[in-house]
């Protein structure tokens, strides 16, 4: 019950700030003749009383409303999927906050913008590669090309105005942060090529793991008098036409590139595979049984219709493709039934492929098992590899003349056109200089290994978060919901920092420590750690390294649970101090309290709904729940999630 009888309408609200309302009597504690500002006033009174003396209060309330929605201003480095998804939630969830997105490329999408080599194509099921508020339901097949997925990311940035804060051809040059002023500070490079300096007081990477691409290490390479390319960097007006093409790289790209590069006319390819590599069953092999699609990829117009029209068989639809991304998390544990029984089901699938050549399989079968490279579908991979106008090359390259490629038998393999398929610096910091804390920068603090903090945060890097950071990657699982996961945690230590006054938020050189040591002792007994060639395994030059780098350690459920409920002890904190208390400099804590007001209760004329929000469903089944009758612990909502703090 209220400590006060109702009130007549007709008496004045009074604001905390309001200077003549203050003027008329006292307001909360502060003393009506020597207010200026609520924000400016010493708490009234003589303070605290010890043996009948009194102490004044250092610090002063803060004339804002316990929300304490103070300025802040946000920089995010990529548009890709992780930076639309930032340009989403950031202004949906954080009020009185400059946000800018800063993209180097022409348009949005990142990897899915650069890469538009022929056979670019999402490898995992695309509707497990979306964003989960956002479904997309009439995707052309199960594994979307390209073109489709950069245009699915531009479309979503329209729709949920995104597009607003993103600034295009902008590329990031320099970062350095300002302990003083608790800022970072960030030199970005316009379209006309003049430099700028931009502020900020969190700037979040997201840039993800496959942006800086990378060339192949071989003596002349700038000496080819012909056409030169990059798999990320791709030549689309180039015609192949009746050309000897050299196609360097066994990875993800030059197995979806190859099949459609031997069906132009004319064409003879030279493919330069040292590495071997399983070539795996459809990852939605099981989905495609279920749906009875055989070896068909596309789907039916009336089952994209009945998935349009109906939003249970849609749910159903889309659990059906998750459930079976997240049951599979023993195939990447060593010794388990499923492991072995893959390994198995991929060397008949193989062997099957590769009728017209079998003796490719013994070239092609690794040692390691499947999983610790990237797994690649590749359909029409093997079959094109046996193709007549295809030459599987397995010397290695000793250098590149103008006229084509030297293995080291001594040939020289004549050609009119090198493609590298050579993949990119992962888990390597970014190619500008980043410098954090006494001036360390990224580069060096990473020169070993990317030693990380769940994979979003690094010591000695104040304000500074991944997306899609070193170990923020997954081996199976959906890509999408580990940027929604950490994107959301990252939201709340933005919104940490501006609530509670926080002027820097660093993690803590022993947590990196605990974290990094986690990640080596689970991937000890994983797939990962067998002896292959891996962008999961790089050092921080970019190399292969002894460390798995790339994966988060655990399932994509695991990360999930794991980002819910941030522990924020894990950080070091240094708060804004008090600039007109009694003793400057003092910090006040609980500053964040702010004056005894809440927002809702400010405004010129609140509804009721605004006053009463803990009452409304969607609050009720959200913050609170719903309990049910009788035995709540039996509540479903519980038992497909359980209960965290």
């Amino acid at each position: 019950m209220s400590a006060f009888p109702n009130l007549p309408e007709d008496i004045a609200r009074v604001h905390p700030s309001d200077e003549d309302a203050l003027s008329n009597g006292n307001s909360g504690a502060n003393h009506p003749e020597t207010v200026k500002s609520a924000e400016q006033a010493q708490v009234n009174g003589n303070g605290p009383h010890t043996n009948g003396e009194s102490k004044a209060a250092p610090w002063l309330l803060h004339d804002t409303p316990i929300e304490n929605q103070r300025p802040i201003k946000v920089i995010v480095i990529g548009a890709g999927y992780s930076g639309v998804y930032c340009a989403i939630r950031i202004p949906e969830r954080i009020r009185n906050c400059e946000l800018v997105v800063y993209e180097k490329n022409e348009g949005v999408g990142g990897t899915w913008y650069e890469n538009k080599y022929p056979g670019a194509a999402c490898d995992v099921p695309s509707h497990s590669y979306q964003f989960s508020f956002n479904p997309k339901v009439d995707w052309s097949a199960l594994y979307a090309p390209s073109q489709e997925i950069r245009d699915y990311i531009e479309e979503s940035a329209n729709k949920y105005g995104a597009d607003r804060f993103i600034k295009l051809q902008h590329e990031v040059k320099d970062c350095e942060w300002n302990e003083q002023e608790g800022l970072w500070h960030i030199k970005v490079q316009r379209p006309n090529g003049e430099v700028f300096e931009d502020t900020c007081n969190v700037l979040i990477s997201a840039r993800g793991n496959l942006n800086n691409r990378q060339w192949p290490d071989i003596e002349g390479l700038r000496s080819f008098k012909g056409e030169t390319m990059h798999s990320s960097q791709w030549n689309e007006k180039y015609d192949f036409t009746n050309k000897r093409v050299a196609v360097i790289g066994s990875g993800s790209s030059a197995i979806q590139i190859i099949p459609k590069l031997q069906k132009i006319p004319g064409t003879t390819l030279n493919c330069f595979i040292r590495s071997r590599t399983w070539i795996s069953p459809p990852l939605g092999q099981s989905i495609q049984d279920k749906m009875g699609m055989g070896d068909k990829f596309t789907f039916a117009p009336d089952f994209v219709e009945i998935l349009k029209d109906d939003p249970e068989e849609w749910l159903k639809f889309r659990l059906m493709v998750e459930a079976d991304a997240n049951n599979i998390h023993a195939v990447t544990l060593k010794g388990t039934p499923m492991q072995l029984g893959a390994q198995k089901m991929f060397e008949e699938g193989m062997k099957a492929r590769l009728q017209k050549k079998p003796e490719y399989f013994d070239w092609l079968k690794p040692g390691f098992s499947p999983g610790c490279r990237r797994l690649t579908p590749g359909p029409g991979f093997l079959e094109a590899l046996s193709e007549d106008n295809v030459n599987f090359i397995r010397d290695k390259i000793t250098r590149i003349e103008p006229e084509g490629v030297v293995t080291e038998d001594g040939k020289l393999h004549e050609i009119d056109v090198l493609v590298c398929a050579t993949g990119f610096y992962a888990s390597a910091a970014p190619p500008f200089r980043t410098a954090g804390l006494d001036g360390e920068t990224l580069q060096n603090h990473w020169k070993e290994r990317a030693t990380n903090y769940l994979s979003l945060a690094t010591d000695n890097f104040p304000n500074h978060f991944f997306m899609l950071g070193p170990n923020g990657a997954i081996g199976e699982g959906s890509l999408t919901m580990m940027i929604e996961t950490t994107g959301s945690y990252i939201l709340k230590a933005v919104r940490k920092l501006q609530k509670e006054n926080i002027k820097s938020m660093v993690i803590k050189h022993e947590r990196v420590r605990d974290f990094t040591q986690y990640c080596d002792t689970y991937f000890r007994g994983t797939v990962f750690m067998d002896e292959c060639q891996s962008w999961y395994r790089k050092d921080g030059q970019g190399r292969s390294g002894p460390f798995v780098t790339g994966l988060w350690p655990g399932s994509c459920i695991h990360c999930i649970e794991a980002l819910r409920s941030p522990r924020w002890e894990d950080y070091s904190y240094t708060y804004m101090p008090e600039p007109e208390s009694a003793n400057k400099g003092v910090v006040n804590q609980m500053a964040w309290l702010g004056n005894g007001w809440g927002m809702n209760q400010l405004a010129a004329e609140p509804r009721e709904v605004d006053l009463g929000f803990y009452l409304t469903p969607m609050f009720q089944e959200r913050d609170l729940g719903v309990p049910v009758a009788g035995r709540p612990e039996e509540n479903e909502q519980y038992r497909v999630r359980p209960w965290s703090y």
